[in-house]
């Protein structure tokens, strides 16, 4: 009889999930960490051009940690943007209308495990009204169990410096001109031949400045190597273009897409040059140092003559093998 009630003890509890364990199985206040970040930190304008800011929650407890994510991030992620005189932003129209309306709200519950991290990228112009240029102070909430109208519990972030510039510069085509993060300063494209528009874009590369790396790129012609984006970029109207190009820079930079030529070398050597006055190949081979051994790569760029700059607009790579460290 004994071995009877012990048994259905055992079954109660395992049916009753945490609610018979110790408090202890709960992280506790402050290890569990949540910090933002700019995704592709870059020269921003007032204009409407993507925000990302990545949000990371990272389980520092010996337990898993479990919070609602909704579909729809504005319930469970909310922004504040503040001057310098320390004056809030207004909120963004779909935010407030999104919020004041009565709709199911669809999420799903995640697990962060101990020492794991689980991150998802918002875009701030869809919490808040960016109208003037100036200097602002961004900080993030999360509520792990979704916003609502009377107070709830949120994990606060960090907070970050985000400096808006006046409408971005038009070049003499109407496209706007590229910044240097570092300087500020305008880049402009340099009568270059094609072997050194190459070098300049792989030692961008090796520098990690993304506006520099994308100066000699022709990224529609890029993106339209493939065939089925290709269609889809015919199909799309103006500021759907510019959407996609945006797009497929952002992926670039994350290696997401076209991964070959967005990847770091360790050292790189031009081999051989041929144009004429269109079109051109650049030979190089390019170095990829691992921990045991580097990698050997031959990489021929193809290029175009748009105007007097010299563009790259595709490029194919094949293995040369390995050779030790």
């Amino acid at each position: 009889m004994k071995n009877i009630f012990r048994l259905t003890i055992a079954i109660l509890l395992g049916f009753s999930g945490f609610s018979f364990l110790p408090a202890l199985d709960t992280p506790a206040r402050g290890e569990v960490e949540f910090n933002i970040r700019f995704f592709d930190r870059r020269i921003y304008y007032v204009e409407s051009d993507p925000i990302y800011v990545q949000i990371t929650i990272t389980n520092n407890s010996p337990y898993p940690y479990r919070f609602k994510l909704a579909d729809d991030r504005v319930f469970s992620v909310d922004f504040d943007i503040r001057t310098m005189q320390n004056r809030t932003l207004p909120q963004a129209d779909s935010l407030i209308r999104k919020r004041t309306q009565y709709n199911q709200i669809f999420f799903r519950e995640i697990a962060i495990e101990s020492g794991e991290s689980f991150s998802f990228v918002e875009d701030l112009r869809d919490y808040v009204s960016f109208q003037n240029s100036g200097s602002f102070r961004v900080s993030a909430k999360v509520y792990p169990e979704l916003y609502k109208s009377t107070i709830v519990a949120a994990m606060e972030s960090n907070s970050l410096s985000l400096t808006l510039r006046p409408a971005s510069i038009q070049g003499p085509d109407g496209i706007p001109l590229e910044m240097d993060v570092a300087t500020g300063a305008v880049l402009v494209r340099q009568q270059l031949p094609p072997d050194e528009v190459v070098a300049y874009m792989l030692t961008a590369r090796q520098q990690s400045q993304w506006e520099r790396f994308f100066l000699y790129l022709d990224l529609e012609a890029m993106l339209s190597r493939d065939a089925l984006q290709k269609r889809r970029w015919l199909a799309e109207n103006e500021e759907g273009r510019r959407r996609m190009i945006s797009e497929y820079r952002m992926n670039l930079q994350n290696a997401l897409i076209d991964g070959d030529i967005s990847v770091i070398p360790t050292s790189f050597e031009i081999l051989k040059t041929v144009y004429n006055n269109n079109e051109g190949t650049v030979t190089a081979l390019l170095r990829f140092r691992n921990r045991n051994y580097t990698e050997l790569r031959r990489y021929t760029y193809l290029l175009e003559k748009r105007d007097i700059f010299w563009i790259i607009v595709n490029y194919s790579v094949e293995s040369l093998g390995t050779e030790a460290n």
